[in-house]
């Protein structure tokens, strides 16, 4: 194995040790054996937002509720750039609504809003939806590219 990953699985929360030259070939937990790096936005709650956290991949979260417009236009264009980051950025959802605690934690006063993590820390946030190709930029600004 060369230079392993630490990546949380986005089923269970399961550390798992993925080679980086792995990370694109959908590896699957050794645990419950889901596929840890969906190609699609994973669900995150309280109860595993702390384990989600850990790990050497980012993490982009996405807060939305069902009944904001803006948040369900954008969420196609999170699924697009959840399949182009898979393997480089972990892709999460946040239902606000269902999770009004982790919400109010991280401060969310407007939704959609989206939160970069690296290392367990924030490392970037930005409000209101946007286009593909201004996401993957706003990305980049931050170290992730696709």
């Amino acid at each position: 194995m060369t230079n392993p990953q630490l990546v949380p699985c986005a089923h269970c929360a399961s550390l798992n040790r993925i080679p980086a030259e792995r990370l694109r070939d959908q590896p699957r937990c050794g645990r419950c054996k889901a596929e840890v790096l969906p190609a699609a936005p994973f669900e995150l709650d309280q109860a595993h937002f702390a384990s989600q956290l850990k790990g050497d991949l980012p993490l982009l979260v996405d807060v939305w509720a069902q009944w904001c417009g803006p948040c369900r236009s954008f969420a196609p264009t999170f699924a697009q750039a959840a399949s182009q980051l898979q393997g480089v950025c972990r892709v999460a959802k946040l239902d606000s609504e269902a999770n009004q605690a982790l919400s109010a934690q991280l401060g969310i006063r407007s939704i959609p809003s989206l939160i970069l993590f690296r290392d367990g820390q924030e490392v970037a946030r930005q409000s209101g939806a946007f286009a593909l190709p201004q996401l993957l930029g706003w990305l980049a600004s931050h170290g992730v590219k696709a």
